[in-house]
């Protein structure tokens, strides 16, 4: 009896390969769009064009990321040009320079959520889930207080010092670029 053939290896699925990607990177995008438009309107306009380039000439071998922002730098520049007889359009060089500034400011904030969670997992159990409750949305400090049996004063202090901890835990994440900085 002949051995049973290998099945073939599935084929990656270049839609759901580009919804995944686009659900990672799409926040960021409308992020870095506002960031050179004045107004959310305008931002929200132009990602949807973005949305439709991406979705038409998608290919799963490049750099989703840079691609994806180089369009939509691109689709910006195009917005603008349309908007030209309105006096409170940027011009090229600043929209670009803004784009550069936005990207920058975008991998700082990246770094400094990495490094918050870092800093997060190094804290007991009973500050990590006090910090985690108390930014929950929707969450009332005095509620809080009264479930942990303590004044809302005795909370709110607690909590300060706990974000003081994590600030500094951070600050020396970022100077020293580790993702796993000692709480102390």
């Amino acid at each position: 009896m002949p051995p049973p053939s290998a099945s073939p290896s599935p084929t990656p699925d270049p839609h759901g390969q580009f919804l995944r990607l686009l659900a990672e990177h799409q926040a960021g995008l409308h992020t870095f769009i506002r960031a050179m438009l004045p107004s959310r309107e305008d931002a929200s306009a132009v990602l949807q064009d973005v949305l439709v380039v991406l979705w038409q000439k998608f290919d799963s071998a490049q750099d989703f990321k840079k691609w994806a922002y180089g369009v939509a730098r691109l689709e910006v520049l195009k917005h603008l040009q349309k908007l030209r007889r309105d006096r409170h359009v940027f011009d090229d060089d600043l929209v670009n320079q803004l784009a550069d500034e936005s990207l920058t400011h975008q991998e700082r904030h990246l770094t400094q959520q990495d490094a918050l969670e870092g800093c997060l997992q190094k804290l007991p159990a009973a500050q990590r889930e006090l910090v985690l409750s108390a930014y929950t949305k929707g969450t009332r400090m005095d509620d809080l207080a009264q479930q942990r049996g303590q004044s809302p004063m005795a909370l709110y202090k607690m909590l300060h010092r706990t974000r003081q901890l994590l600030l500094e835990c951070v600050r020396r994440s970022m100077t020293r670029g580790e993702e796993g900085p000692h709480l102390a």
